[in-house]
């Protein structure tokens, strides 16, 4: 499978807009500033077909990218504090449509900073992925930015944060050193062979 021949595809700021799901797709969700976007371009090898921004709440559309026969769809970010009540609720419609509306999605990279604990919304999104039985690995960001130390103890940590997810792969991620990409990129490819 090949990464580096995605093409933006199109950005829905509503469920309405969102296209009709005409092949299997993957899903890439985290909480506001996790590092989403930076994953997407160093998945692809694209400097910047994501758009990466130091503000959290930037991505505030679904972004659907079209590679070999499958598309991965960018889902605005969550939990982040400063926005609007009525944004809130325009998001939650936006994230319940997508995930409601019987699309085929493959996999969700559900992404987590590595340098702090699971968030509260990043414990409900792993709750709700189980629940509804969407098949998702985690995608650790930013360990980077963590020396040997504060990484072994992060990762211990995560053994009791993440106890419900025994099972889950959990994939320590750089987008700086690309770190975890071939693995993600492993997880997408099986993802979507397995019921093609």
């Amino acid at each position: 499978m090949r990464f580096d021949n995605a093409r933006f595809e199109m950005a829905c700021g509503t469920f309405a807009q969102l296209p009709a799901c005409t092949a299997p797709e993957i899903a890439f969700s985290g909480r506001s500033n996790v590092g989403k976007s930076s994953l997407l371009n160093k998945l692809l090898n694209r400097k910047s077909l994501a758009r990466v921004s130091a503000k959290p709440g930037k991505t505030i559309t679904i972004n659907f990218y079209a590679l070999d026969g499958v598309r991965l769809t960018d889902l605005p970010g969550y939990g982040y504090a400063k926005v609007a009540q009525s944004e809130k609720k325009r998001w939650a419609e936006m994230m319940e449509g997508y995930f409601g509306s019987g699309r085929d999605i493959r996999l969700v990279i559900q992404l987590i900073d590595l340098r702090h604990p699971p968030s509260a919304d990043d414990l409900s999104m792993l709750d709700y992925l189980a629940q509804m039985q969407y098949p998702f690995v985690i995608a650790l960001t930013k360990c980077d930015k963590l020396n040997k130390t504060e990484r072994a103890t992060r990762m211990e940590a995560l053994k009791d944060e993440l106890a419900a997810y025994p099972e889950i792969r959990k994939i320590p991620f750089s987008s700086v050193t690309g770190e975890g990409a071939e693995e993600i990129r492993t997880e997408i490819a099986a993802a979507v062979e397995e019921n093609t």
